[in-house]
């Protein structure tokens, strides 16, 4: 088993349609705290970004938000963390918050949440990082995409080696197992010139 100390958590500055989302927020965040995980994330107070560590602070964790500047008025930084990183540009704060962390979980959220989540998926896949990824499905959230991503394996445009590097788990305590318990493969990106 892989040792966890702190867990990347990429998740929406809005709170989401169905209660449910909020709820899986702020387990997740007590339950990092619990297990003695810091909890690296995007910096912001709303949504489910704030659920999350606020969760984590009343428990006593650590919470390590890296925000960019031009996003403090929109996502409203969070002002009682552990730390509060205040960057440039958005791909200092995506690089941080990898470097920081030794896993990553999606929870729900819009195309941010999604394109954090290919970008860390993929670093792993080419092995720039050997560092697991997670999704949170709550209520069924990522079932769609799930099944899209389960078609591009069948369209041939990924290997399945590849499409198990996404851990995917219904509820926080199962996918820190599932992350734990990871390990890289040895399988390669690309196709041997005889498989083209």
């Amino acid at each position: 088993m892989r040792t966890l100390s702190r867990i990347c958590v990429y998740c929406g500055s809005n709170p989401g349609a169905s209660p449910a989302y909020r709820e899986a927020a702020v387990r997740l965040g007590e339950l990092l705290a619990a297990r003695g995980i810091g909890l690296v994330y995007g910096g912001g107070r709303v949504g489910l970004m704030g659920a999350v560590a606020d969760a984590a602070l009343a428990r006593g964790g650590e919470v390590i938000g890296i925000i960019p500047g031009f996003l403090n008025q929109r996502e409203i930084e969070h002002r009682g963390l552990t730390e509060l990183r205040v960057v440039e540009t958005m791909h200092q704060r995506k690089a941080e918050m990898a470097a920081l962390a030794d896993a990553f979980i999606a929870l729900p959220g819009g195309v941010g949440t999604l394109e954090e989540l290919f970008e860390v998926w993929t670093w792993t896949q080419l092995g720039s990082q050997d560092k697991p990824v997670g999704l949170l499905n709550v209520a069924g959230y990522y079932r769609p995409l799930i099944a899209f991503l389960d078609h591009v394996v069948a369209e041939q445009f990924m290997k399945p080696a590849h499409r198990a590097v996404l851990q995917v788990a219904e509820d926080a305590p199962a996918l820190l197992e599932l992350l734990a318990a990871w390990r890289p493969g040895a399988e390669p990106k690309w196709m041997a010139p005889g498989e083209r």
